[in-house]
């Protein structure tokens, strides 16, 4: 497992993060396998784990807790996220702060985290929607030096809405954000454009989540693909993305390298830019941790595959099923 520097925690992060949204809200997780595998990724050399309070009201921070007691001999980094108090993803332009972080939903849901968590500080704690329009707020920011003067919170940072990698960037030169997680793999590839920049400039910590677009990207996805009408995933690929995620994929068949997955590439795409902190796959199955921590071998893509892959960018906007 290799390392990287996060930004000014200066914090040393396994560049293989571990994603914890499918452990509680996706349908054919088992608790046990569940277990297995993140001890496996530790074993691995893993040591930075993403959940939130949204997923599975708490209870993937109660499997990342057990995590933490379990290896309590380890540096493990806890990173979790704040639900909008009116609990809609993602945010909307004309959704008020009040609507979604006042000061005393801030700090409630910090206190939640902290007690499902079984620590006393939150490595990193994240609004897990946002708007660049808040930014000149006062109530957040007064809220989150709160708790970090509590001793409570270590960092904060902010995940940013799905295809809206710029709708942070005002937020970020508060100096208040220690990290932004974006979506970041080969189709998207926006956030480079202004997000990565700033972030370089302003020594902030970058997490590409969603690698595999949500599983495109794995190359398991077909036409004829159905999810339980309780999997999320069911609500995200309709019928018009399906296919054209399809049609996408298999675009890039013809570029995986002899002796490589398409889900190994989509991985060493993104660990090719020194910009990315970690990346965050979700995981459920030891087989799928380690392939994926075997890909933190420090081999990045040729240049030549780099390019190439370049040119499979595919610019979205946000839709109403694209929460």
């Amino acid at each position: 497992m290799n390392y990287r520097r996060f930004g000014r925690t200066d914090w040393k992060i396994s560049e293989m993060g571990y994603g914890m949204w499918g452990l509680a809200g996706w349908t054919g997780s088992d608790i046990e396998e569940v277990n297995k595998s993140l001890d496996r990724s530790v074993e691995l050399g893993c040591n930075f784990f993403d959940t939130a309070w949204g997923y599975g009201a708490g209870k993937s921070e109660e499997i990342l807790g057990d995590l933490l007691k379990r290896h309590s001999d380890r540096r493990l980094y806890a990173a979790t996220k704040i639900p909008p108090k009116n609990f809609k993803w993602p945010s909307k332009p004309d959704y008020t702060l009040e609507e979604c972080f006042p000061a005393s939903h801030i700090i409630e849901y910090t206190e939640k985290s902290l007690k499902n968590l079984k620590v006393e500080q939150i490595d990193l704690q994240q609004f897990h929607v946002w708007e660049d329009a808040w930014a000149t707020h006062d109530e957040w920011k007064e809220a989150i030096q709160k708790l970090t003067q509590e001793g409570k919170v270590a960092h904060w940072g902010i995940s940013v809405n799905r295809w809206e990698p710029e709708n942070v960037l005002e937020t970020l030169r508060t100096g208040l954000i220690s990290s932004v997680q974006v979506i970041y793999n080969i189709f998207d590839q926006a956030p480079e454009d202004a997000l990565f920049p700033l972030c370089k400039e302003l020594d902030v910590a970058i997490i590409a989540r969603v690698p595999f677009d949500e599983g495109t990207l794995t190359g398991t996805l077909t036409e004829e693909t159905t999810f339980p009408a309780d999997d999320w995933r069911s609500t995200y690929f309709v019928p018009e993305n399906l296919k054209d995620s399809v049609h996408h994929a298999e675009a890039l068949r013809p570029l995986i390298p002899a002796g490589m997955t398409m889900p190994e590439m989509a991985l060493r795409f993104i660990l090719s830019n020194p910009d990315v902190g970690t990346i965050i796959p979700g995981m459920r199955k030891i087989k799928n941790v380690e392939a994926n921590m075997a890909a933190s071998d420090g081999e990045g893509l040729m240049p030549a595959l780099l390019q190439d892959l370049k040119n499979h960018r595919w610019d979205r906007t946000p839709t109403e099923w694209s929460q």
